[in-house]
């Protein structure tokens, strides 16, 4: 009896880690409109990044897009979500994707325009910074997220899409 006793209190912890909440738990509008649940990309790796259309980090949307096209057929998706929290995106949605379309040529997912950070952040991005103990300082902070949807790992502003640190996290998110 104490043997089973045992084997139960052991197992709890994994029980209760089972009912987590996950990023794939999440849904989001999609920049044209209507919900993109996070379910869709559940089994993949994601690099969720808080995207601004007129910032000096803005070239960064080029190796965003380098990056999604160079793993995709591994299970890998950028998802931008533009913010106007630091005042440097468009409040017009047409006027963001055509941006994204003309001068980068975007193909991954786009979420609507969201705030990232403080109290009127949308409940994705609160689950992001709570996750990985760090909340947008500024446009383009990334959130690598495992194929669990629990793993998350955060990466500055300054990190680029193509930086070693960057790719060897993607390699092993994948892995």
């Amino acid at each position: 009896m104490a043997d089973v006793l045992r084997r139960a209190l052991l197992a709890a912890p994994l029980m209760i880690a089972a009912g987590e909440q996950s990023v794939f738990d999440f849904t989001v509008t999609r920049l044209e409109g209507g919900p993109m649940p996070l379910a869709e990309f559940r089994g993949q790796a994601l690099l969720i990044v808080n995207t601004a259309s007129f910032c000096g980090f803005t070239p960064q949307y080029a190796g965003l897009q380098t990056l999604h096209d160079r793993y995709k057929t591994r299970g890998f998706s950028v998802i931008g979500v533009p913010s106007n929290d630091f005042n440097q995106e468009s409040t017009n949605a047409a006027t963001i994707r055509e941006f994204c379309d003309t001068q980068y040529g975007i193909d991954f997912p786009l979420a609507a325009l969201s705030h990232v950070r403080g109290p009127q952040a949308i409940p994705l991005f609160r689950f992001l910074a709570t996750s990985s103990g760090s909340t947008p300082g500024w446009n383009f902070h990334k959130y690598l997220v495992a194929r669990d949807g629990r793993r998350i790992t955060s990466f500055s502003t300054s990190v680029e899409p193509n930086q070693p640190t960057l790719l060897r996290a993607v390699d092993a998110a994948l892995g």
